[in-house]
């Protein structure tokens, strides 16, 4: 019998999880499903978060990974790890709508700088949000990030990252140290 109070198991994704993820990170961003939780980009971003082939392109590159987060047999959660030199960067996070707000994500947030670190040896952990999504920035500062004021275009006009319903959007890059 599972011990109903042990912490979630983590593991690289692999082909087999394409599906599963692309569903997962579909609730906790997009549609009335994510809505749900917190994380919800759906008043800001029509359309998808990623696909398969997104998912699957993460989970083949060789420089970087997709750690898949699983409780009680299901998959509840997930992100990419990716080696850039001294530093890692750290995205597609997602978390089960319904498991939002339980103190998941920081156990998966923490697990993922642990690795980078003592996997990769990185100093750093960067990551782009939307510079508009205020309470999920000081989540992230409330984790040790902060802001750089560095910021990158969204993506307009190329559907598979979503539809915008804003024309104010950019990336915000979020750096924490991880010595």
């Amino acid at each position: 019998m599972e011990n109903v109070a042990a912490g979630p198991a983590f593991r690289d994704a692999t082909d087999a999880d394409v599906d599963v993820l692309v569903a997962l990170i579909e609730s906790a961003y997009r549609g009335d499903d994510s809505r749900v939780g917190w994380t919800t980009e759906a008043d800001i971003l029509e359309g998808q978060r990623t696909d398969p082939e997104g998912v699957l392109e993460v989970i083949k590159a060789s420089d970087g990974k997709l750690l898949v987060v699983e409780r009680d047999g299901g998959v509840v959660a997930c992100c990419q790890l990716e080696h850039r030199g001294a530093h890692a960067y750290f995205g597609m996070f997602a978390v089960s709508p319904a498991l939002q707000g339980a103190g998941l994500g920081k156990v998966v947030i923490a697990e993922a700088e642990r690795q980078a670190r003592e996997e990769w040896g990185v100093t750093e952990m960067h990551m782009t949000v939307i510079s508009v999504r205020d309470d999920l920035i000081a989540w992230y500062e409330r984790r040790g990030y902060r802001r750089t004021g560095k910021m990158t275009p969204f993506p307009y006009g190329e559907e598979r990252f979503g539809i915008p319903q804003r024309d104010d959007l950019q990336f915000e890059l979020l750096v924490k140290p991880l010595v």
